[in-house]
């Protein structure tokens, strides 16, 4: 996918992902050696928007597994469709010999519905599979991966081993709602996620409101910190600040004010228990003296 340390850093930065000093190394690494990549850390702090600017740094196709509670493999792999394979053999006139070939005929490919991890492996050209959020499902599901990872195969019943047309790229992403177990650990390269810093935040918001001055970039990252040093019940993630600073773009405004509570609560907070710490007394008017204090440490 990628020729060069250097190749990963300019395709990132021209996907529009501002990368630490050791993101792109690892990313080359992981995509020359055919390795996953773990992602942990707080919820929107930028995971999965790594796995995207991947994808669209090298050109190809992201496949998404998006787990949950209660997700199983066939979702994740597939299923046989058993509608149609009953609407294929109610078309047929079999003879007694044929029940081998019929058998077989209606445990293939064709009668078979790809979920993404299937999907990954045949693609012809190699792809970005996305594994979000696997601390959401049970380490049974996590198991079930390691074939995929180690291997690069999957087992299915009835229709067999299916090996892999190419070798996906594969990011994993965990909040730590629980641990990931050790196997899956000693497969992947792992990389710690977390908030950016102040400085780094306003470069991230500059790249998207270029026309905005310095003092709003900042202000923006400063207010970031601001929220997040208040313990919120949903702290904001970087996207939700970037559709701040679009929505002040927008609007003409140059920063967030004292006078600007009712207006700035719907896009910052996202609970009601967050909500009503901020109309408290003083509790809007903290934030933004914080948010300028911050804004005005902040070096760019």
């Amino acid at each position: 996918m990628f020729g060069s340390v250097t190749e990963v850093e300019e395709g990132l930065l021209a996907a529009g992902y501002l990368a630490d000093e050791v993101t792109p190394t690892l990313v080359y690494l992981a995509a020359r050696l055919h390795k996953p990549i773990l992602l942990e850390g707080p919820p929107g702090a930028g995971k999965t928007e790594l796995a995207y600017a991947v994808a669209r740094a090298a050109g190809r196709e992201v496949l998404r597994l998006q787990c949950y509670e209660g997700i199983d493999d066939a979702k994740a792999i597939g299923h046989f469709d058993a509608a149609l394979q009953r609407l294929a053999l109610e078309a047929r006139v079999i003879a007694a010999a044929d029940w081998e070939a019929v058998k077989r005929d209606l445990h293939g490919e064709r009668f078979f519905n790809s979920g993404p991890l299937l999907e990954a492996l045949v693609q012809p050209a190699s792809c970005v599979l996305l594994i979000d959020e696997l601390d959401k499902v049970e380490a049974a599901f996590e198991a079930m991966l390691l074939e995929v990872l180690s291997a690069w195969q999957l087992s299915i019943p009835k229709l067999g081993v299916v090996k892999a047309s190419s070798f996906p790229f594969v990011v994993i992403t965990s909040n730590e709602e629980r641990k990931i177990g050790d196997p899956l650990r000693r497969r992947s390269f792992y990389l710690r996620v977390d908030h950016p810093e102040a400085e780094r935040e306003a470069e991230i918001v500059r790249r998207r409101t270029p026309h905005c001055s310095a003092a709003f970039h900042c202000g923006i990252a400063g207010m970031a910190q601001a929220l997040r040093g208040w313990a919120l019940e949903k702290p904001p993630s970087i996207s939700e600040m970037l559709d701040l600073a679009q929505a002040l773009e927008l609007l003409g405004k140059d920063q967030v004010t004292v006078e600007m509570r009712d207006l700035m609560l719907p896009l910052l907070v996202k609970t009601e228990a967050d909500r009503r710490r901020l109309l408290l007394r003083d509790g809007w008017a903290s934030l933004v003296e914080d948010a300028r204090r911050y804004a005005e440490e902040i070096t760019v």
